[in-house]
């Protein structure tokens, strides 16, 4: 089943704003995350296994 991605619940990193600090958007799904270039909204999203986003983040915090 394909969610359109206006119908997915975007989060943004709270260094986005309006004054040019745009950055990742994420939508947290069952199995997969979703993530695209909130200046590129139109452009399409990345879909990965929600496992290897777990993994990225643990990585990147440490």
């Amino acid at each position: 089943m394909r969610i359109a991605d206006s119908e997915r619940n975007w989060h943004g990193s709270s260094y986005s704003n309006a004054h040019g600090g745009q950055c990742v958007e994420v939508a947290l799904g069952m199995g997969t995350t979703a993530f695209r270039d909130s200046k590129e909204r139109g452009r399409g999203v990345v879909l990965v296994p929600r496992a290897a986003w777990v993994t990225l983040v643990v990585g990147v915090r440490a």
